[in-house]
């Protein structure tokens, strides 16, 4: 059982996670310590990696930010022409380098798996996110709309898992629905263990063919090669998803649009805090 267990969590993201028992027939026991030195090596792997990008994207960062400072600071001292627009590209240029190397540096500590999955209220993060972004919706010519319970409604993820991968949906939703669009975020109740959050638009969509690629790391839509981001943002939403036990997905909407859908584990009933949500 022991071993049983320590599979499961590694499986599912847990690179910690090792079987601590020494009971058994010999087979087992062995079967155990082969066990946690696979695991070892696996976490050791996975842990330098990941500590390679985020040194090499936090080491870049500094002197990025100095090149854009050193940029702006040249402006005033250009006089207007060629000279000016392709000034205008190169600092461009330079802030999307530095969303990139922010965006790595996101991406490497969510993969640390160093963080613990907690109890949180679904239903009051969703409804802070979105008081939040409907400033920006606004600006933008936007409607965004929200459904959700009127009461608590518990999920166990990592910190804040709800909020973050919230933050990724609506901020890809400002930049890809055209002003006038819709968003609508929406929160059923619970069913099979986990609680939904479903996020739609009535923008124009992506192809059926390349829906699959949103959720990839860097993955952008040829028409959409010009669009400010570094292209992991939902990719970190589905990563911190999957290790805090749920799932991100996206679909077509009707008639048009897109619909993120994520599910997040509820915790076991002895854990909940407060009554059980109900429908009314």
């Amino acid at each position: 059982l022991d071993l049983d267990r320590a599979v499961e969590r590694l499986a599912a993201g847990s690179l910690g996670a090792r079987a601590v028992s020494d009971t058994g027939p010999p087979e087992l026991r062995r079967l155990r310590r082969h066990f946690n030195g696979m695991a070892e090596a696996v976490a050791d792997s996975l842990g330098r990696q990941r500590a390679f990008v985020a040194d090499a994207s936090h080491q870049l960062r500094n002197p990025l930010a100095t090149l854009v400072l050193q940029l702006e600071n040249v402006e005033p001292h250009i006089t207007p022409g060629p000279g000016l627009a392709e000034h205008a590209r190169a600092l461009d240029e330079a802030e999307r380098l530095e969303e990139l190397l922010d965006g790595l540096l996101s991406l490497a500590r969510v993969e640390s798996g160093t963080a613990e999955r907690g109890d949180q209220d679904l239903v009051a993060a969703v409804r802070g996110r979105v008081e939040a972004w409907e400033p920006v919706f606004r600006a933008a010519g936007l409607e965004l709309a929200a459904d959700v319970p009127p009461r608590e409604l518990c999920v166990r993820a990592l910190p804040d898992a709800a909020g973050r991968i919230l933050d990724a949906l609506l901020d890809n939703a400002v930049k890809f629905v055209p002003a006038g669009g819709r968003v609508e975020v929406r929160v059923p109740g619970p069913a099979g263990g986990e609680a939904l959050v479903r996020v739609a638009d009535d923008g124009p969509g992506v192809p059926d063919g390349q829906r699959e690629l949103l959720l990839r790391r860097f993955a952008r839509a040829p028409e959409h090669q010009n669009v400010r981001g570094s292209g992991l943002g939902l990719a970190i939403a589905e990563e911190i998803a999957r290790l805090s036990g749920g799932r991100l997905e996206v679909a077509g909407n009707e008639p048009r649009g897109l619909v993120f859908e994520f599910r997040l584990p509820s915790p076991p009933p002895s854990s909940a805090e407060g009554q059980p949500y109900t429908e009314r």
